[in-house]
């Protein structure tokens, strides 16, 4: 561990030259706020937190960090689910809360430039009504921006369009130094050098501090709709993912919901689904320029599900149809942590093998004797499996089952080739696992790539790696 300095009266009054008073907060309620994630993490608190407005005041913060050698913590919504955001040794707590405008909707190369603050869902509203689309849709819909970067997040159009990393044109980044640096471009195409916009994105605030973001946009489908398919077994539910794919049709979304989760949404929503009585859901998108593209890949979609078991294949085709499946799809997590306490597994697995890790959960479930209900964006392979403890359930005892449940569901997804977080990141909470799935020589290697970019180890320290 870095021996690290404590922050003085003095350190904050050369903070308040930067930020003016109104920059920086040391009350409790605040300190209080910015300790944790929303993950199960115990908190962490810091000692003071810092909202910068502008690059020029992040660049004048972290060089003022590396003088004295104090840990900061960038921050966006908190919105994330491994600890990430937590200041874990104390010091700085940077928000980038503040930092909330779009700056450019630039048509002309279909790009948009953010401040990191930026939600998700407002750079969705603004790119939509220009007939454009930001196709990456995590989840979460307050989650920032800069948070996403960092996590390379995805959500439900994954499979078709891609995840952040694919949609990050450019970035401003402020080094643990202060040095400012923009990597990237407005251009398409780069082959000079070592790319380095890739390390930046997913390294989850570890290299370097988000200031600026140039994200690439697409034209917004005309037409979209989405089935509803009830099935009688979980395995059969998850079978027909591959077999959609193997039939040349490629939805935006396509995405797996036991009957247990659909029961907790609707509690949640306090309105029913158009089915609650089958184990297991396919809720499949497709978008498209033409009815008729629409119909053709409708009619596939449906003409499978139906061969693999599917019980009935609901459609909603209006705009209202579509949102209230996907409110009751995006408010799981929310749902499951409003009537439950909950830890999460966030594994992705090569698409063919997403049965095989469905059934795998379901034997822990089984064998441990704990609630894992396993949501999952089935198109990309990528399952959430949630760990919840039922009200009547002694929580020390539950605790225990979690750690286990959380290994061997760890376990179960590198045995069947995939990894241990596609989108939620490593953080604080998972990165014990890291080894298991990178090894000695590739872990080596970060740890050179983090001193690169940090010696003093001053940028969310405890994340990801030690070093």
């Amino acid at each position: 561990m870095t021996d690290y300095s404590r922050v003085t009266p003095a350190f904050l009054r050369e903070l308040e030259g930067i930020v003016g008073p109104k920059g920086i907060s040391v009350l409790g309620e605040d300190l209080v706020k910015h300790s944790k994630d929303e993950s199960l993490e115990p908190p962490h608190t810091p000692e003071v937190i810092v909202y910068p407005l502008s690059t020029s005041e992040i660049s004048s913060i972290m060089k003022l960090a590396s003088i004295h050698n104090i840990p900061v913590t960038p921050q966006g919504s908190r919105t994330g689910l491994s600890g990430g955001a937590h200041p874990v040794y104390g010091g700085i707590a940077l928000s980038l809360e503040r930092m909330t405008k779009i700056l450019e909707i630039d048509e002309g190369n279909l790009m948009a430039v953010v401040e990191p603050g930026v939600l998700i869902m407002d750079l969705h509203a603004e790119t939509e009504k220009r007939g454009l689309l930001y196709p990456p849709d995590p989840g979460q819909e307050s989650g920032s921006l800069g948070g996403n970067i960092s996590t390379n997040a995805g959500g439900v159009k994954g499979m078709k369009y891609g995840v952040t990393r694919d949609f990050v044109q450019e970035l401003e980044v402020v080094l643990p130094s202060g040095e400012v640096l923009t990597i990237g471009g407005r251009h398409v195409k780069n082959s000079t050098g070592y790319e380095l916009i890739d390390l930046f994105v997913g390294s989850e605030g570890t290299l370097g501090v988000v200031s600026k973001a140039t994200l690439r946009l697409v034209p917004k489908p005309k037409n979209t709709a989405i089935i509803y398919v009830p099935f009688n077994s979980a395995r059969a539910a998850a079978k027909t993912v591959s077999e959609i794919v193997s039939r040349k049709v490629v939805p935006y979304a396509l995405e797996y919901v036991p009957r247990h989760a659909i029961l907790t949404a609707e509690r949640f929503l306090e309105r029913t689904l158009p089915d609650h009585n089958h184990l297991a859901y396919l809720i499949v998108g497709v978008d498209g320029n033409s009815e008729n593209e629409i119909d053709r890949q409708l009619d596939i979609v449906g003409e499978v599900c139906i061969e693999m078991g599917g019980a009935d294949a609901y459609l909603a085709d209006t705009p209202s149809q579509q949102q209230q499946l996907w409110e009751a799809r995006k408010c799981l997590f929310e749902a499951y942590k409003a009537f439950y306490e909950i830890d999460e597994v966030d594994a992705c697995v090569p698409r063919s093998r997403f049965p095989d890790y469905v059934e795998g959960a379901e034997k822990i479930s089984e064998r441990l004797g704990i609630l894992i209900s396993t949501i999952g964006h089935a198109g990309d392979g990528n399952a959430h499996s949630i760990i919840a403890r039922e009200q009547v359930e002694n929580r020390d005892a539950w605790l225990k089952k979690l750690d286990v449940a959380i290994e061997e569901l760890i376990e179960l997804s590198l045995g069947l080739g995939g990894t241990i977080s596609g989108e939620h990141g490593v953080g604080y909470a998972k990165k014990k696992y890291l080894v298991r799935k990178v090894g000695d020589t590739q872990l080596s290697l970060m740890k050179v790539i983090k001193r690169g970019f940090d010696p003093q180890n001053i940028l969310n320290p405890g994340k990801v790696i030690d070093v």
